[in-house]
């Protein structure tokens, strides 16, 4: 867990299902700590093997300014060059707003927006209470 002194900016780290790679987000992300997601991001896909999911837990997330929404397009840049997937779970409307408003909620669902086609049967849906896991349809 990386946290600075004034307690305002935490990430935790975690391993869920297989292939999978949890970072919770607990604070501001903004010009201070941008760089630190974006590191601790390039860490978990540079891991062997490479996570196929990289899961950014943002229940926590306070605020997002412009360079914390920077650092969330490179998170996804450095997904898609190492063959994972990127997920925002439990967005806080301020950030949800921000990405319909900055035009980049795509990059973090699907073009049609929906966070349910964004995710593989079985899978949690990026805005239920964690531990919450859809049913998988009948194949």
């Amino acid at each position: 867990m990386t946290a600075f002194p004034d307690g305002a900016f935490a990430l935790e780290l975690g391993t869920g299902a297989s292939g999978e790679v949890c970072v919770r987000i607990d604070g501001d992300l903004d010009v201070d700590s941008a760089d630190d997601l974006v590191e601790a991001a390039r860490t978990c896909l540079d891991a062997d093997p490479s996570p196929r999911l990289l899961r950014l837990d943002c229940e926590r997330l306070a605020q997002c300014d412009s360079m914390g929404l920077a650092a969330l397009l490179m998170t996804h840049r450095l997904a898609t060059a190492a063959g994972a997937r990127l997920r925002l779970d439990h967005r806080p409307e301020s950030l949800e707003r921000l990405l319909e408003l900055t035009g980049t909620l795509d990059h973090f669902t699907e073009a049609d927006g929906s966070a349910a086609a964004a995710r593989a049967p079985g899978e949690p849906d990026a805005q239920s209470p964690p531990g919450t896991t859809p049913p998988v349809p009948p194949t």
